[in-house]
């Protein structure tokens, strides 16, 4: 299990949270994509042991926003969208590593930039 990175690549992650997942979100959201203020992408951060660290990065859309207002509650919506699907993502982290099961939490909303947040994912595999 040390060789989570070679597990989690950029690939991988693309395969784990697509980027049309943005998309559909923001239509769920507010009926029409285009009125988002950021893309959404999955990242891998580090793990040692069953404990595997992911981002939800919220990457600014250019012309648009991103305040701090509008994504600090994100972690509670997120928990909950079935378009974001975090336990689908957690079971399907699962699944890569070899694992049987996962349990997962998010954490705050961090802001890294102006243009960069992340909300932190743990994820443990059991």
């Amino acid at each position: 299990m040390g060789h989570y990175q070679d597990i989690f690549t950029q690939e991988k992650l693309a395969d784990l949270f697509p980027a049309d997942r943005t998309e559909q979100f923001f239509e769920a959201l507010f009926g029409d994509a285009e009125e988002g203020s950021y893309d959404i992408e999955l990242g891998y951060s580090g793990g040692c042991d069953t404990k595997l660290h992911f981002e939800l990065r919220l990457m600014q859309r250019p012309g648009k926003c991103l305040a701090c207002n509008l994504t600090y509650g994100l972690p509670q919506v997120f928990s909950r969208h079935p378009v974001i699907n975090v336990p689908g993502i957690a079971e399907a982290v699962a699944q890569a590593t070899g694992s049987g099961t996962a349990s997962w939490k998010l954490g705050s909303t961090r802001e890294v930039s102006a243009t960069l947040h992340v909300i932190p994912l743990l994820i443990e595999v059991a």
